[in-house]
């Protein structure tokens, strides 16, 4: 994957109350990424990894052992937004990590595409988020949705609304 602009500064260490803040903002007050069971594992200003285990409720109608399209789709989307915030969080390392997290609120999905390369068929599901560009108004987005042996199952694009 393609890594942000030159001016990202990837150098950046977020602070731990910034991590807890984005974590719970992530996985605990968006309630749609808390009923997938969405977990952040990496969080970097350039990359970001979450992770979704099955669970019933995730697979499809028809088979029982596949994650549903929606779902893939909803975690490319969340996970893409998720590596948008963390490069605004490296991109204002300047205020405190407070005022980073109240910067989220205006986020929100322009465009998403998924491409479905192979049936979404495990235990467990790693999807990889990296900014290709943040502009002052519009992020783009290239996103991973990885099976349980490292097979690359969907991939997706996305921009986002940042102002």
């Amino acid at each position: 994957m393609v890594g942000m602009s030159k001016h990202t500064p990837l150098a950046a260490v977020f602070e731990p109350e910034f991590i807890a803040g984005m974590k719970d903002i992530f996985e605990q007050r968006i309630v749609f990424n808390q009923m997938l069971g969405l977990k952040i594992v990496t969080l970097q200003p350039d990359r970001v990894v979450a992770r979704i285990d099955m669970k019933p409720e995730l697979v499809g109608h028809f088979a029982y052992n596949r994650v549903h399209g929606g779902v893939i789709s909803a975690g490319l989307d969340a996970t893409g937004a998720l590596a948008v915030m963390a490069a605004i969080g490296a991109k204002h390392m300047d205020e405190p990590p407070a005022q980073r997290l109240a910067r989220f609120h205006k986020l929100g999905t322009i465009d998403l595409r998924v491409d479905y390369l192979r049936p979404g068929i495990g235990t467990h599901f790693e999807l990889h988020a990296q900014v290709l560009r943040l502009g002052s108004r519009v992020a783009s987005t290239r996103m991973e949705f990885v099976g349980p042996e490292g097979q690359l199952m969907s991939a997706g694009s996305a921009a986002y609304i940042v102002s």
